[in-house]
Order: structure tokens, then sequence, then C-alpha cells
């Protein structure tokens, strides 16, 4: 169910649309509220705050019959209607030198519905201690490893989303949770020092630690091996990217590369390749707060997950509509190597005469929307894995996440590993590199791919940002690939 407090404001947000449809062709009015902890427990020190997801405000959107303009604010009561509309006005009339610049694009769609969505969190709930006893645990758990952990560090961010939408004729409410749970070791050998991290992302604190639980030992174990990891010989080679670089992949080389924002500013080379072919025939790409992936609830056995009432596959980044007021969407980006569509926010999308994809999102209310990800990866395909390490005469499988980057205009990309291990002769030799750093040209890694695995997962626990700043949730993540990239 929505905050109480949202639902204490829902009947003045809908008094105040009313009152601005009589001077606007189109008002709508977003209401979120967002609340939760950051729960943080190392070797050193713990701390509890609010989540950095917290949020709480409104915000207006206008179209005067040429253009669209927002006013955000941060409450609204019956007695302040009256002020606010006021504001809204004053501060939405254009000078004629303004207008005169506006950007051409339709009124966006009104269709009606009215509905309440929610999806109940997984597990029963914890208290702030229950989960600072578990992560205590845990920390004992890593430094028992080796005695050359230095430290262990867990962050846990749960919070619960609550948002409505109102507009002449939608009336939309939704209501859901999230947790995401990372844990970092750091190992020590002289003057030589190593962290790795594993993250965690699910629908319920109960059921990421649990998940996490599984991964405590390898993680620990992975810090101390890379002490002796070396440095690449930089070159071009055969590569086999785990799903968290597949999902590097996806996300960098082109999903910013497909947000229609992108598009209407002219800074994506994607808009002139609508319908041609841009990577392998084996690729497949999706794009969506509506597409239901792995979960890796699959760690968990099936008593455990009854016992949570949970389900095995969720989506990662879910929610039931934009912050356009737009159902959320599975977007299908690439089709068997042919570029079929981007993804868009409301407003990009009535200016390119497209129909929205549900990806319209705002890091608050006080922000603009842009068209941003939100589960961005591959689909699976038909190979085994250990047929694809079986083929590669020479080169490297390469693991976990650090950084990327991407060029949308001119397909350059820059995408980090965090460590690598050498394949010789379709086996691994025990070679160890850190860091990988992945680059090139998008279409030369993509019509490179060569065998995409049936074994797929996600990972719903990242932040993405619109250049440096406007930062929002997303997930990403897909098969294991073969293909050919340069590396340094």
């Amino acid at each position: 169910m929505i905050s109480t407090y949202l639902q204490s404001r829902h009947d003045c947000c809908k008094e105040l649309v009313e009152r601005l449809g009589k001077r606007y062709v189109y008002v709508s009015v977003l209401g979120k509220h967002v609340t939760g902890k950051c729960i943080r427990l190392s070797t050193m020190a713990t701390s509890v705050a609010d989540t950095a997801e917290k949020q709480c405000g409104f915000v207006v959107r206008v179209n005067d019959g040429s253009h669209y303009s927002e006013y955000s604010f941060s409450d609204i009561t019956k007695e302040t209607i009256p002020e606010i509309e006021e504001n809204i006005v004053r501060e939405l009339t254009l000078s004629a030198r303004l207008s005169a610049q506006h950007v051409d694009a339709e009124i966006l769609k009104d269709e009606p519905l009215v509905k309440d969505f929610e999806r109940p969190s997984g597990g029963a709930p914890m208290t702030v201690q229950e989960i600072l006893s578990t992560l205590s645990v845990m920390k004992d758990r890593v430094h028992a490893v080796s005695e050359k952990i230095i430290q262990a560090r867990f962050i846990v961010n749960d919070y619960e989303t609550s948002s409505i939408f109102i507009s002449k004729n939608r009336d939309l409410s939704q209501h859901y949770s999230w947790c995401s749970l990372y844990c970092f070791a750091v190992a020590r050998d002289g003057d030589v020092i190593r962290n790795t991290i594993a993250s965690v992302g699910e629908n319920g604190v109960r059921l990421a630690l649990k998940v996490l639980d599984g991964k405590l030992v390898e993680t620990a174990k992975l810090a101390v091996e890379l002490l002796s990891a070396g440095l690449i010989e930089p070159g071009v080679y055969d590569i086999i990217t785990a799903p968290s670089i597949t999902g590097l992949i996806a996300h960098e080389a082109f999903g910013h590369g497909v947000e229609m924002d992108m598009f209407v500013k002219h800074r994506a080379r994607a808009r002139h390749y609508v319908g041609k072919p841009v990577a392998s025939p084996l690729v497949n790409m999706h794009d969506g707060a509506a597409c239901h992936v792995p979960s890796s609830l699959s760690t968990i056995t099936e008593e455990e997950a009854n016992q949570d009432n949970s389900s095995t596959t969720m989506p990662c980044i879910g929610y039931f509509f934009d912050d356009d007021g737009v159902l959320s969407h599975d977007t299908q980006i690439i089709k068997d190597g042919i570029l079929v569509s981007g993804i868009s926010d409301a407003v990009s999308a009535s200016e390119l005469h497209t129909e929205p994809t549900g990806n319209g999102r705002r890091q608050d209310p006080s922000r603009k929307a842009y068209t941003r990800m939100t589960n961005t990866y591959f689909a699976p395909g038909k190979d085994k894995l250990e047929d694809m390490i079986a083929s590669v005469k020479y080169g490297y499988m390469l693991f976990d996440t650090d950084n990327g980057m991407e060029d949308p205009k001119n397909w350059n990309i820059q995408c980090v590993a965090c460590y690598g291990r050498e394949i010789r002769d379709g086996k691994f030799t025990g070679k160890i590199v850190t860091p990988v750093i992945m680059s090139g040209y998008v279409p030369d890694l993509l019509m490179s791919i060569s065998m995409v695995s049936d074994e797929w997962h996600i990972t719903g626990c990242g932040h993405c940002g619109k250049g440096y700043k406007e930062w929002v949730p997303v997930s990403d993540g897909g098969p294991y690939l073969k293909a050919r990239c340069k590396l340094g």
C-alpha cells in the first residue's frame, strides 16, 4: 500500500489538476515518497542512516498548447492549493522570446486508467539490530578465510518506494520495495592491497542476506588470490564475458546509445541505424521495468523460497509506471543483430513522434525526467559455457564490473573488468590479471560475438548517472558471451 503521506495528499493533487486543467491543455502531477535505511558495518565501524534514495515531493507538468513546463514543490495541502496554482501560472509563463524557441511536441496521450499497483516485499521484515547481528557474523566469516584479509565491509540499502500519478484521465499509485546489498573484502600482502566485491539485489533484505551468505567465502578467497595477479599484455584477444561484464557491455556499449532523448539532441549515432545491423545475428537485447529476468533466488533452496513467500523470478529494478505515468514495458532493442528500437521518456517520444517506452525517470521530483535505462540485458542463446571455453585458443575470461563509459555520438566505449583469467587451448592456465580494460568501437565488439550461452544472470544493485549526475537505480546482465576485443 502506498505511504500514508501520499494517501493524505492524493485529493489535493487531484484538485490541483482540475484547477490547472482550465488553463492548460495537459496537466499531470507526480508525487514520490521513498523511505528506508542504509546500514553499514565493517571491521572498523558501524553506522545506520536514512537511505540515499530518500525523497519526498511533487512535480507538475503542463502544456499550454505550444510547449511543456514543470514546477516542483515539497508539499501540498488544501490551504496551499491556490498559492501553488498561482506560483505555477506565474513561473511557467514564458516570455515571447523564449516561447519563440520552443520545440514542437505532440500533446502527451492521456488514456483513461485508474489503478493501484503493489509488489509486496519478499520475506519477513528484519529489525536494524537483526541485520547488524547477521552482518557481524558474516564479517567474522570473511576474516576467517585468511589472515591476509585486513577488512570486511558491508552496505545494506533497504528502501520502499511509493508514488502517485494524476492527470485528467489517469489516477495511478504504486508501492514496491528493494534491497541492494554489498560485501567488500580487502586483502593485503606487504605493499600490495586488493579488494573484491559481492553484490546482491533482491526484493527484501532477508532474501538478499541469504543470497550473499553463499558468496562470502568465494569473495574473500578471490581478494587473497588477486594479491598475486599481474597486468595483462595489451592486445586484441578472444574473450568470454561473465554475466556481470555482459551487463556492463549492454549498459555502456549500447544502453546509453539508444536513450532517445539523445536522438532529439542529435547526440546518438544509433538514431541513424534503426532497422540496420549493429551486432552479430546471435545478439538480442532488451530493456524495461516489465522484464522478468532470472533472480539470484535460484541459489536458494525451493523450501527457503517458499518460507519467504517469494518467487524464483521477478523484475530486478521493477516499477509499474514511470515518472511520466507511462506503464512499464519490455522493449526489445536489438533483434537478431538488427537495431529495432530505442527507449524513451514521454516528452522525447512526443518530439520524435514515437510511442514512449516507460523509461522516463527522475532522480527526485526536483529533477527533470530523462530517458533512463532500467533492466538492460542481452538475452540468452544456446551455447554451453564449457564449449565456449574449449573453443578459445588464447584469450581471457573477464569477471566483475568495475566501471565503464560510452560516447553515444561516436560509439566508442571503455569498460573495466575487475579481473581476467587466462585461457590457452581451451583450458584455464591459472594465470590471473587485474584490472582489465576493454576498449573499441561498439559495432566491432557486438559484431564479433560468436557464441552466447544458455545460462544467464542479472544483478539489480547498480546506479547510473546521466553524464555525471541524475543518479537512478538500474540493473544489467545477461549470458556469457564469446567475442573479440582490445584489452589493456
